[in-house]
């Protein structure tokens, strides 16, 4: 088979596209024929190896990515063979992997495909729509919200406009330059605005016309974070998921004692509770997609490209989510 594999951590380019030993499904596993291979910011910080939320891969070399969609074409020991065939995606958790025509993971894993999902769609919401389920279990949008969406045309920004929206909330989305603020205005938001044009706090204020925000979902940090959380009014909430900014594995987000609140992680499981919270979110993010409420904004590369969609996610030249097609 296919993959791309890293031989030594540091830029885009030492990712390679090679011919590969096909993986074998262990005990408990299925082996999918990868249709569409999810690309996250957090695997560009990996590919450094860089310590951040998630350990750098100690074997080298690797086969990176954690998320996939395709059809099973190999089962092993103890899977029923009704998952033969079947149309899945999954988040691979800790295992990588992913960057390849073939990939293994436990059937515990996998969700089948609603019907009116293709491939990529899946990918982006068992992994980016899984996140942005689980943040939005932070906030209580409702018609008398406004929401603040910093990286509004990314793929989480993507879909917060559009589940704000659905809520009846005033949504304000920020990207960066016009093109991306035009994908934004499409998606739904009530107002877009450019934050490379210093004087966009100002737009915003002038639209809201002295209403104030309820709520900074914020996933980039650094100055556009402070300009978004001096939008907020008394009681408004702001929302911590990222940084990327300030970089991924960079001193840490933007805080306010008070007002903000970190998300990611522990506290993001705890809200979504149950036995298998992971697979809680993952559920919800699949359904709303299934129901036709949330449609990512997929960016597509071929597999064989895989450095050019790492360059285009850390120079903020992509729009959506980051998608690999074998």
């Amino acid at each position: 088979m296919h993959a791309i594999r890293l031989h030594a951590f540091g830029p885009a380019e030492n990712l390679t596209y090679e011919e590969v030993e096909a993986p074998l499904p262990g005990p408990g596993q299925v082996r999918i024929a990868v249709e569409a291979a999810g690309v996250h910011l957090l695997d560009t910080a990996l590919r450094e190896g860089a310590q951040g939320p998630l350990p750098a891969p100690t074997q080298l070399p690797t086969i990176p990515g954690r998320e996939v969609a395709g059809v099973i074409e190999s089962l092993g020991d103890g899977v029923a063979a009704l998952w033969l065939g079947k149309h899945v995606v999954a988040h691979l958790g800790f295992a990588p992997g992913g960057y390849a025509e073939l990939a293994v993971t436990d059937v515990d894993r996998v969700h089948e495909i609603p019907a009116n999902l293709d491939a990529a769609e899946a990918v982006a919401m068992i992994g980016t729509g899984r996140t942005t389920m689980g943040i939005l279990q932070f906030a209580d949008l409702g018609p008398d919200s406004v929401a603040v969406i910093p990286a509004a045309a990314g793929g989480i920004g993507t879909l917060l406009v559009q589940y704000a929206k659905n809520a009846g909330a005033t949504v304000v989305g920020l990207a960066g330059g016009p093109r991306k603020a035009a994908r934004v205005a499409e998606n739904g938001a009530d107002l877009a605005v450019d934050y490379k044009d210093p004087a966009w706090p100002d737009k915003v204020r002038a639209f809201l016309g002295g209403r104030p925000a309820t709520v900074v979902f914020d996933g980039v940090g650094g100055e556009i974070a402070r300009h978004s959380t001096e939008l907020l009014g008394p009681g408004g909430r702001h929302i911590v998921f990222g940084w990327s900014a300030e970089g991924i594995h960079d001193g840490g987000p933007y805080l306010i004692d008070g007002v903000s609140e970190q998300v990611l992680g522990p506290a993001m499981m705890q809200k979504a509770g149950g036995p298998n919270p992971v697979r809680t979110l993952e559920l919800r993010a699949l359904s709303e997609a299934a129901a036709g409420r949330l449609t990512p904004a997929i960016h597509r590369f071929p597999l064989s490209e895989a450095a050019a969609a790492h360059r285009a996610l850390e120079t903020r030249g992509t729009t959506g989510k980051v998608v690999l097609l074998p």
